[in-house]
């Protein structure tokens, strides 16, 4: 029973197309790229999916099935297989490593619709969609803490390595100070620390105990920063 899953819809070998087999490739392709869509869109984090992205994953599926559908069984046209998988490279700006997880997705859709694997391009796409769907939902692989960036300015007469130290051992889990650096013509320190904060203290009593210790100078704390901030 387990191997008519994987016994290709279309049982000749001829290069030439049918109507009727390009439409039910079509149909399922694009069945299968709304459905990958709909579950990307769900399990993005923030719920701010790209549209753009969105749609790419709808169409890139009926893409890959009509270029399968060209192929056939020529072995000379197979070689143009490698330009589909090129399409990957033109997501000009790195994203989530989860998107590119979910392009290869669509691709291998994509494979199995074009390929004739109906009902298995069908069952895979629902087990993967459920996995992701469920992961999401247990928020697999989240840290349990918060880490976040600390900038803070003090003046130059405050000893920096001792000053802050009971402020973020009461506020903090781990603080680690990274970066020192002089402003206002050497008359002020900038600290720049990566602090992991206690889920049971409040953010506003941490950054008011900060300014009591230099002096109502500036104070940034960045959530989720990214290594360019440092």
């Amino acid at each position: 029973m387990l191997d008519s899953l994987f016994t290709s819809a279309s049982s000749t070998t001829e290069s030439t197309l049918t109507v009727s087999n390009s439409l039910v490739a079509l149909l399922a392709a694009f069945a299968v790229g709304i459905l990958i869509s709909l579950v990307y869109m769900r399990t993005h984090k923030n719920n701010n999916p790209s549209q753009s992205f969105a749609l790419t994953i709808v169409i890139l599926p009926a893409v890959i099935s009509v270029i399968i559908l060209l192929v056939g069984s020529n072995i000379a046209r197979a070689f143009s297989l490698a330009g589909a998988f090129s399409i990957i490279r033109f997501r000009s700006v790195p994203g989530d490593p989860k998107d590119i997880a979910y392009v290869l997705f669509a691709l291998a859709a994509g494979l199995a619709c074009g390929m004739g694997y109906l009902t298995f391009g069908f069952l895979f796409t629902l087990v993967v969609c459920l996995v992701m769907l469920i992961l999401n939902a247990i928020k697999f692989g989240q840290s349990r803490t918060t880490g976040k960036l600390l900038k803070i300015v003090i003046p130059e007469n405050l000893d920096y390595q001792n000053a802050l130290e009971d402020v973020l051992n009461q506020y903090t889990v781990s603080h680690d100070l990274i970066k020192v650096k002089t402003t206002d013509l050497g008359s002020l320190y900038e600290l720049v620390y990566q602090v992991t904060t206690r889920d049971d203290r409040k953010e506003k009593d941490f950054i008011d105990e900060l300014r009591c210790r230099n002096g109502n100078l500036n104070i940034t704390l960045v959530m989720n920063a990214q290594p360019a901030e440092y």
